[in-house]
């Protein structure tokens, strides 16, 4: 630029008013609000908007800056306070790009006047441009009128979520002469949109007059969401899972004495209780809609034997005094029979349809018999037999001549068991086993106290774990896992009762014929063909396991079996133990300890 035009810039130029943050403003363009990035700890707010310097909305604000002078930078941000739920703002800031971006680009278009139609052409003014010279041979020179600048009123926009229960507004600027934001047009609008309920008024009474109320995005409408009724639910007073497992003290024993089978109950006692599902709170829309609220859903409670339901519906009460159980689907009670003394002459033999509580002994030759618990404070003597429907407890042991059977449905718990035959279902766990034949359909334990096993027979179908198997004078110790050890003591029993009952028709036979004779021959006879053919319809366990392995072995030619189920775990085996996997046979001819025997590709190993 020469000397010359540097003056006539100074001397005819117009003094700007401007300060020079809005001339710096002017001279590089809208400055956009960004979401910080992540430096020193800061994180990046995640419900701003960012705006691309191309974005439409950065052409109207710029466009009005030019006609108001000065202008606060856009800010779409969907949550200022933090009070929105992550999820909903993560969901609707997607949605919200794509609708602004719609509606600035048509505002944009508006204030352009591109959607202004053109109307038709004046042939006057058709006339002049065809025939541009006039009489005299002169042309005239005629500019044509400019096209007058839009003139549109502020406008607000505004996006309701997915949900309808939020609604956001954002105020395009007037363009040209038009009206300013007013609380008037504000709530115009907003009836328009059909956005009535949850409308924060204190927000839109300021917004006409905040100087941020154009190109700044605000929470104008919040609804009221639906919360479900809570489900019913059921408080026990009493266990439903007993947890049956005694704890070792730091001596290394067992009190046999804290294991509680018995829950007493008193007749009219509560057992359970019902805590009522509460009624759904229906929410409301910005639009003013309803949204439906689902109700809780109603428990039952658990109603079995021996128990009702109080008259409000809300109590399971017992009707009589006894021990309560949970049977996997109610509760029910129990009568408990309490023999406050020994079982013997006094009380005779005992067959209860409940649970039993015997604060003395069972005396030899006496039988016990529930379809529930059992609990003997003191011991099983020779010759007696106890069956349990449930647990049996034995404080003190069980003291067996060979003749002692027990047969329980579920666990044993016993200070020790001697010379006698055992049938438990699940688990059996003692602190000592001497010259007894044990049949358990799950785990043996035997590692409190003295943990040892010493002669006689054991077999489990999962497991044997024990302090000591055998002893320094090699006692035969026999432990046979996996199979179906209670299947084959039923078949046992039945065997040796067919073989009774064939003597004693062997007997009957050789008496001299009378008719207290034919009487008992009829009877016995009876009673030999029920037991054989009840033994017909029970195979030997073992020939069937010996079928089934031979099965596989058919439809699987030079392969054998990988793993048998059953394992055994001891800190020390003696010689003269011998282990049976099926028909797998090993005998121990040297101290083992610390072992583990299972069975791998058919063949026994110790580890």
């Amino acid at each position: 630029m020469s000397i010359k035009e540097k003056l006539t810039s100074i001397l005819f130029s117009q003094k700007s008013d401007k300060t020079p943050a809005e001339a710096e403003q002017e001279r590089t363009g809208p400055v956009v609000e960004k979401a910080p990035e992540f430096s020193g700890g800061s994180v990046s707010n995640p419900a701003l908007l960012e705006i691309p310097a191309e974005h439409p909305l950065n052409q109207l604000y710029n466009h009005r800056r030019h006609e108001a002078g000065y202008l606060p930078a856009p800010r779409i941000c969907l949550d200022e306070d933090g009070a929105l739920p992550p999820d909903v703002v993560q969901k609707e800031k997607a949605r919200l790009r794509t609708v602004l971006t719609g509606a600035c680009s048509a505002r944009l278009r508006e204030a352009k006047g591109q959607n202004k139609k053109k109307g038709p052409k004046d042939p006057k003014a058709q006339s002049a441009k065809a025939h541009p010279e006039k009489k005299g041979g002169h042309k005239e020179q005629k500019t044509e009128p400019e096209a007058s600048p839009p003139c549109l009123d502020a406008l607000p926009c505004f996006f309701v979520s997915a949900d309808k229960l939020y609604a956001w507004v954002m105020v395009f600027p007037p363009v040209g002469k038009g009206a300013e934001l007013s609380r008037d047009m504000l709530y115009q609008a907003l009836s328009a949109q059909g956005i009535t309920f949850g409308v924060d008024t204190r927000l839109a009474d300021h917004l006409s007059h905040s100087e941020k109320r154009y190109f700044h995005l605000y929470l104008i409408a919040r609804g009221k969401p639906a919360f479900d009724g809570k489900n019913g639910n059921i408080v026990d007073n009493f266990p439903r899972v007993i947890e049956r497992v005694l704890e070792v003290d730091e001596f290394d024993q067992v009190d046999y004495t804290a294991l509680n089978l018995i829950h007493n109950v008193e007749e009219g006692q509560e057992i359970c209780r019902l805590i009522k599902p509460t009624e759904g709170e229906p929410g409301r829309t910005v639009l003013d809609q309803e949204i439906p609220a689902k109700s809780g859903t109603s428990v039952p409670l658990p109603k079995g034997r021996n128990t009702e339901i109080s008259e409000d519906e809300t109590q399971l009460l017992a009707t009589i005094s006894g021990s309560v159980e949970f049977t996997g689907r109610s509760f029910q009670v129990n009568p408990v029979l309490d023999i406050p003394g020994d079982v013997d002459f006094s009380t005779g033999n005992l067959n209860f349809m409940g649970d039993i509580n015997i604060q003395g002994n069972v005396i030899s030759g006496f039988t016990v018999r529930a379809m529930g618990n059992i609990h003997i404070a003191g011991v099983i003597e020779a010759g007696s037999t106890v069956e349990a429907g449930g647990d049996l407890a034995v404080v003190k042991g069980i003291l067996g001549d060979g003749s002692t059977t027990v047969q329980v449905h579920r666990n044993i718990f016993s200070k020790y068991v001697e010379n006698a035959t055992i049938c438990v279902r699940e688990n059996l766990q003692t602190d000592c086993i001497i010259g007894s034949n044990i049949y358990c359909g799950g785990e043996v334990i035997v590692r409190s106290g003295r943990g040892s096993i010493m002669g006689g027979r054991v077999w489990a179908a999962m497991k044997v774990n024990a302090n000591v198997v055998g002893s320094p004078s090699e006692c035969k110790t026999s432990i046979i896992l996996g199979g179906k050890p209670c299947a084959s003591f039923e078949w046992e029993i039945t065997q040796k009762e067919v073989n009774r009952l064939e003597m004693e028709l062997e007997k009957l036979e050789c008496q001299i014929d009378s008719p207290a004779k034919s009487s008992l021959l009829s009877k016995t006879k009876i009673k030999l063909a029920i037991a054989k053919l009840k033994l017909q319809q029970m195979e030997d366990p073992l020939e069937s396991a010996a079928k089934e392995r031979e099965q596989k072995q058919e439809l699987r030619p030079g392969k054998r079996e990988k793993k048998d189920p059953g394992r055994l775990e001891c800190s020390i085996a003696y010689p003269g133990t011998k282990l049976r996997f099926g028909e797998e046979v090993l005998r121990l001819h040297q101290i083992s300890r610390q072992c583990i025997a299972t069975l791998v590709e058919g063949e026994i190993v110790l580890m």
